[in-house]
């Protein structure tokens, strides 16, 4: 056995020192992940990504101590009890319970638009890795802290080039009256694009009733790019603002 082997062997023991390593090194990745999410200020952060982590690597050592007393010291008493024991209960309500956390952190925002994805999915997969930790599979634990590292931060400049390319496209725009919205669907069948859906909105711009729309279409291949869609549009005189909707 060479020494990294016996290094990992020894820290899959269930002692002291493998437990504060444990401890430390889910820590240490929950701020990993969540640096770069501080970095730009989103809801859960540094701290918000450490402490799962960090929760998630206790609660599989508290099963794994559970395991050891219960089939070391506590074997006489469980014996005459009779007494059944499954680990894999305190790893189940750990999900559950990230569950409940991460809709939390899920919202529907304006103009059918919904913020909070990339948070909740984040917080999960955190978890799993701190349950990771606390379990001892060490090389899991590498692998999957840098891969959710590469999406969660590497891969934001290429999702955003994927949205500026993909034909569909979804827009809000606001105008003076409803019946200026024919002159906007007539712009954009001009420009080879086809429209699925119009819903129409009302909102307060300084007191006073503002219709609006979301419209979503797909714009026909090599016609036109979504910045070129938005400018003919916003040139009518009739619209007040318009803005690419961004899942």
């Amino acid at each position: 056995m060479n020494t990294i082997d016996a290094v990992f062997s020894y820290l899959r023991e269930f002692n002291f020192a493998s437990v504060l390593f444990r401890l430390l090194l889910a820590t240490t990745c929950g701020g990993l992940i969540g640096y770069g999410r501080a970095r730009r200020r989103r809801a859960a952060g540094f701290r918000t990504f450490m402490l799962t982590c960090l929760g998630s690597a206790l609660t599989v050592l508290i099963a794994c101590y559970d395991y050891k007393m219960l089939t070391g010291d506590w074997a006489d008493v469980v014996k005459v009890v009779g007494m059944k024991f499954d680990a894999g209960r305190y790893a189940s309500q750990v999900v559950s319970g990230i569950g409940f956390l991460g809709a939390g952190t899920i919202l529907a925002t304006a103009h059918q638009q919904v913020s909070g994805l990339t948070t909740a999915t984040g917080l999960f997969t955190s978890v799993c890795i701190g349950m990771a930790v606390g379990a001892g599979f060490y090389e899991l634990v590498i692998v999957g802290v840098l891969l959710v590292i590469i999406v969660m931060n590497l891969m934001t400049p290429l999702e955003g080039e994927f949205k500026r390319r993909v034909r569909n496209i979804n827009i809000y725009v606001e105008f003076v009256a409803m019946e200026d919205l024919a002159q906007i669907v007539d712009v954009i069948k001009q420009m080879g694009a086809t429209i699925f859906e119009i819903d129409i909105e009302q909102n307060k711009r300084e007191g006073e009733k503002v219709p609006g729309a979301v419209i979503s279409m797909k714009m026909q291949k090599g016609k036109a790019s979504h910045s070129e869609m938005l400018s003919s549009i916003a040139e009518l005189p009739c619209v007040m603002s318009i803005r690419e909707l961004i899942a």
